[in-house]
């Protein structure tokens, strides 16, 4: 075996530790790479870990490298990363020693141009709209005059200000403003938990519970309003129980709220217009309301008076009505001495004929009776009674004694079937044997008559069986052409034969058939002999 030379220790080249290289390549590349911007798309991004930190990778058709997000950056932010947004970032390249691996630690990011947040947008709205958030018979109508509404927006801008202004001046009501960011990052967390913060509240609760809610900013570029294109947000407008008003930016700034709110305002200002009516104008359509409906009562109360005059003509007079009433009550008023007169007589005359038979000599007799057949029931019962339990005395004692003795008749009975058993079993061994011997009898016979009847044994005699050609038999003379080659069956054996030309003719008469010997009818197999019943 040849030895490895050793290492030549007379080298120029100067020893670095693995830490010292990596050290030194790690300051090289910072130095190098200390501010860049990186363009590319986010890939592999599963939000903030527990620490905070965020680590997920950029990427285009032909490269990608590692980023990083620190805890403290995220807040500065003007959007939220997403996967597969494309994304311009801007930071520096640092090296990870642990595993010889460089990565990009990301201080901003924005997206690469309004293309890209606009195609984000659209494949949002696809897909929340392929989940029904968007489905116009989901939106319900505001109602027509609320005592509370509730206002989602910065309680700093002009929005609110605007907002309380328009509803003070059209009618004035109750407004709850739930303080949120409307831009930043978080924004769209505190808006979708202010949404939801209303819903929750209680009917009687110590807060009112809004019955039409606001949610507001003031226009903005497209980064700007994108806290209110958060799926969150949308999601928490989808679901609110109370109507919601979106008013996010001017009238040509469309969010993805608006298509998840039951009613989009061109600004916040149209949103307070939509939220309640013209105080001044429903006080004059009551005016006019009023005076119709007196004017209506007045006339209606005008025809029906003249109805009832008219039915009055109509109606007889108050002693016609009551004439044949009174005269009804004098004819009974004056029949009523007389009826209670007869009415006490009939029932003097039922008393006396009870009482009558109502004397004391009948009652003590009477009641001697019944005592004295009561006493005969009692008798009897008891007589009844000893003699239902003598009976059930004697019941009880002879199954006493049929119990004692059961297990010696369970014995006998027991040794009984048994000797039984054996002897049907030893019955059916003799039965089985006679029935297989006569049967192999039965198969001998058989057999004989089968032997008796080959033609083999005819052969045997001096007969011979020919045969054609395809070893069918020959049976007519008429059937043999000359030349022809055929085969003669002999009883040891077959001779192959041709048929000469010159052959004298023959009688094709048919030949009479031979007289068939009798033949002895087969015994029919005796029945086997049947086996008696084992039990």
């Amino acid at each position: 075996m040849t030895p490895f030379p050793a290492p030549d220790s007379q080298s120029n080249l100067t020893e670095f530790s693995v830490s010292e290289l990596s050290g030194s390549i790690k300051r090289t590349v910072e130095n190098a790479f200390d501010h860049v911007r990186v363009r590319g798309e986010i890939s592999g991004y599963r939000g903030q870990h527990s620490s905070g930190h965020a680590y997920f990778s950029l990427k285009d058709d032909r490269a990608r490298i590692d980023a990083v997000i620190w805890k403290g950056t995220f807040p500065r932010l003007r959007f939220r990363p997403e996967e597969g947004m494309e994304v311009i970032a801007t930071g520096k390249v640092t090296t990870f020693p642990g595993s010889s691996k460089y990565q990009i630690v990301i201080e901003n990011m924005e997206p690469a141009g309004a293309g890209a947040l606009m195609a984000l947008i659209e494949e949002r709205r696809r897909r929340l709209g392929a989940e029904g958030l968007f489905d116009p018979a989901r939106k319900r109508p505001l109602p027509y005059l609320p005592h509370v509404i509730g206002v989602v927006t910065s309680p700093t801008g002009a929005v609110i200000r605007d907002i309380l202004h328009r509803i003070s001046d059209r009618f004035p009501v109750h407004v709850v403003v739930w303080p949120v960011k409307v831009q930043g990052e978080g924004s769209g967390d505190e808006v979708a938990a202010a949404i939801r913060g209303f819903n929750a509240f209680e009917a009687n609760g110590s807060i009112p519970r809004p019955d039409v809610l606001i949610v507001a900013r003031g226009g903005g570029s497209l980064e700007d309003l994108w806290s209110f294109n958060d799926e969150a947000v949308v999601r928490a407008a989808a679901e609110s129980q109370i109507p919601l008003i979106s008013a996010v930016g001017h009238e040509t700034d469309w969010t993805l709220i608006d298509h998840a709110a039951d009613v989009r305002a061109p600004t916040p200002t149209g949103a307070a217009e939509m939220a309640v009516p013209v105080k001044a104008d429903l006080d004059a359509q009551i005016a006019n309301l009023t005076a119709r409906l007196r004017h209506c009562s007045s006339r209606h109360m005008d025809h029906r008076r003249q109805t009832v005059r008219a039915l009055m003509r109509a109606l007889p007079s108050l002693d016609q009505l009551l004439a044949l009433p009174r005269r009804r009550f004098d004819e009974a008023a004056a029949g009523l001495g007389r009826g209670l007169e007869r009415t006490t007589v009939v029932k003097r005359r039922a008393l006396e004929r009870s009482s009558s038979g109502l004397r004391l000599e009948l009652l003590t007799n009477r009641l001697a009776q019944q005592r004295q057949a009561l006493a005969d029931r009692l008798t009897r019962s008891e007589r009844c009674l000893e003699r239902q339990l003598l009976k059930g005395q004697n019941r009880v004692d002879t199954a006493a004694a049929k119990l004692a003795a059961l297990p010696a008749r369970l014995a006998g009975h027991l040794q009984r079937e048994r000797q039984h058993l054996a002897s049907l079993s030893r019955h059916s061994d003799t039965a089985i044997s006679h029935a297989l011997s006569r049967s192999r009898a039965n198969v001998m016979a058989q057999d004989r008559v089968l032997q008796s009847l080959a033609y083999t044994n005819v052969l045997k005699r001096g007969y011979a069986v020919i045969r054609g050609e395809d070893d069918k038999p020959l049976t007519r003379a008429a059937d043999v052409d000359a030349g022809r080659a055929i085969s003669i069956q002999f009883a040891d054996g077959r001779v192959a034969a041709v048929t000469g030309e010159g052959a004298p003719e023959v009688d094709k008469r048919p030949a009479p058939e031979p007289k068939r010997r009798p033949t002895t009818k087969a015994e029919p197999p005796a029945d086997p002999p049947k086996q008696g019943s084992l039990f």
